[in-house]
């Protein structure tokens, strides 16, 4: 099938972080790659992100789905939940809710929709443990909401994500490598080929830190975050505010003058 109007929702994950075009700030990310991909075999196809960072189901249900919706598409990609999982008073039932709500909505109206289970982070965060369970919870709503609604579903849980090559300092949002992983898993869903090289072992050894690696790690990204997060918790402000989605509108993909052109396979 050859899609003419992509639109990927989401949360820092869609909007690609940790994933700069080369030269640029702007971030580029698996959705990216993926519209870029679509397009070679379809110029005609018109793309959009409307994915911020920080934002949680409710919010995407809010802002993004009437969004994308009165652009019509045909396909809709939605990468989300991450954020409620890191929430202070996770409630399964309430994910659950916003999950059926959000895939609901959608499968109504765009004939094709892809939603994707998380991987599991306990294993390169350490002292994280109670996180599984909320992510298991979180993948089970996701994947009953994409039987039930016949979304397709993009199955990250048994990920190997044990080498830390395919993540940024943060250990939670993706690296380059990542993000070309995501989207070749994202396309092969689709029926669409994609590089080999993505989904190909990074050469060499996995990166798996040590005790000063993981002390490091902490110093310097994860305790900066927990005050931030603290602070905005008291002033009533979320980790995405000020934010706007990085390509609003449905452009195309494939055109010289058009910054968000990517090359399946380049760099």
């Amino acid at each position: 099938m050859q899609y003419e109007r992509f639109i990927a929702l989401g949360d820092s994950c869609t909007e690609g972080l940790h994933d700069p075009y080369p030269g640029s700030t702007q971030y580029r990310g698996w959705a990216d790659l993926a519209a870029a991909t679509l397009a070679a075999l379809n110029p005609q196809l018109r793309y959009a992100n409307l994915g911020v960072r920080g934002r949680r189901l409710d919010q995407i249900i809010v802002e993004q789905i009437p969004t994308a919706l009165d652009l019509q598409p045909d396909l809709v990609a939605l990468f989300g939940g991450a954020n409620d999982v890191m929430t202070r008073h996770f409630r399964p039932e309430v994910v659950a809710k916003r999950v059926d709500a959000a895939v609901r909505i959608l499968t109504r109206s765009a004939p094709s929709v892809v939603v994707f289970t998380l991987s599991d982070v306990s294993s390169r965060i350490p002292g994280v443990l109670r996180v599984r369970h909320r992510i298991d919870a979180l993948n089970e709503s996701i994947r009953a909401a994409a039987g039930q609604y016949g979304a397709m579903l993009v199955d990250l849980a048994d990920e190997d994500v044990h080498d830390l090559r395919y993540f940024g300092p943060d250990r939670l949002h993706l690296s380059e490598p990542g993000h070309r992983r995501l989207a070749a898993h994202l396309l092969t869903r689709l029926g669409v080929s994609s590089d080999p090289a993505w989904l190909a072992p990074l050469p060499g050894e996995p990166l798996q830190p040590g005790l000063r690696a993981h002390a490091q790690w902490m110093w310097q990204e994860v305790l900066p975050v927990a005050l931030t997060r603290t602070r905005n918790w008291f002033v009533g402000r979320s980790p995405g505010d000020g934010f706007a989605p990085k390509r609003p509108e449905l452009l195309p993909v494939l055109d010289e003058l058009n910054p968000w052109t990517a090359i399946p396979g380049g760099a």
